[in-house]
């Protein structure tokens, strides 16, 4: 967390003293880097309960390496779960969660830190990269029969799935993200960068990536049809999300069943009890 807070302090600098040109590269460190912050005691109990394993995932986009991507197995059931967390986070933020659906016979459930989250390696990280790891976890661990992911996780998840060509027999997606540069807009907004800079990062990115960051899109990633049971859990409070943007999508997407925490928050939400009870039955309503 203290570098994070240091590179926004670099931004908001060079903002204030009209220092702007040239600042794309440190843009990147801002949008890039995921923050983090330290297991708590009652998380670091939780990896202790679990098989660890890992897998390796290529950084073709900031490393130029092969970082390797720690992971957490809990149980030895039939019904797998993969579990995917947000940007900034770690799979030890689902604590809550995993206890409570280790209460839940047979099952098996996955989560990993994704790359620079966590304790995997990596610097800074981006959705590629998320998407990668979680397909290098499910050819180590096999295919998920449910898959929970949380923000930045449940867009990932959704491309990942997709690729691999896995309709899982639930989806659960909780404070989805839904338009990737939308986010990076209003996170540059919030520290008064200015416009020109703002897309003088845009046309960076699609320089090293042949497209803009609009292309990652839940509207245009999410390619699953009314078949999949898809549970999503939001907040149209949200202060990250504009619950606008998500309220488009599910209009296009009516199959998908839904439930407003309002008030949750972004972070919170997967943590709070009644949450945490409606995923534990949609978990139950799968291995009855």
């Amino acid at each position: 967390m203290k570098r994070f807070k240091q590179i926004v302090n670099d931004v908001k600098e060079r903002v204030a003293n009209h220092n702007t040109a040239g600042i794309t590269p440190l843009l990147w460190q801002f949008i890039c880097y995921p923050p983090k912050i330290p297991l708590r005691l009652h998380q670091e109990q939780l990896l202790a309960q679990a098989t660890r394993f890992s897998v390796k995932v290529d950084d073709p986009y900031f490393t130029n390496s092969e970082l390797t991507i720690n992971g957490f197995k809990w149980g030895e059931g039939k019904t797998r779960i993969l579990i995917s967390h947000g940007w900034g986070s770690k799979a030890a933020d689902f604590t809550e969660l995993i206890n409570a659906l280790l209460e839940i016979p047979d099952l098996e459930i996955i989560a990993h830190d994704a790359p620079a989250n966590g304790s995997s390696d990596g610097d800074l990280s981006n959705l590629l990269l998320f998407v990668n790891a979680i397909k290098a976890v499910i050819v180590e661990a096999a295919a998920p029969d449910i898959a929970i992911g949380h923000s930045f996780g449940a867009m990932a998840n959704v491309v990942a799935l997709h690729d691999l060509g896995i309709n899982p027999k639930l989806l659960i997606s909780i404070a989805p993200f839904i338009l990737l540069q939308e986010n990076f807009i209003k996170n540059m907004t919030a520290l008064d960068v200015p416009v020109e800079a703002q897309q003088a990062f845009l046309d960076d990115f699609k320089a090293r990536y042949g497209i803009y960051p609009s292309s990652y899109n839940m509207p245009d990633l999410y390619r699953f049809d009314a078949s999949l049971n898809h549970w999503l859990a939001y907040d149209d409070n949200d202060m990250m999300l504009p619950d606008a943007y998500l309220q488009s999508f599910l209009k296009e997407h009516p199959s998908i069943r839904t439930k407003n925490f309002s008030g949750a928050g972004h972070e919170r939400i997967i943590k709070l009890p009644e949450v945490i009870a409606d995923v534990v039955g949609e978990v139950k309503s799968i291995v009855k």
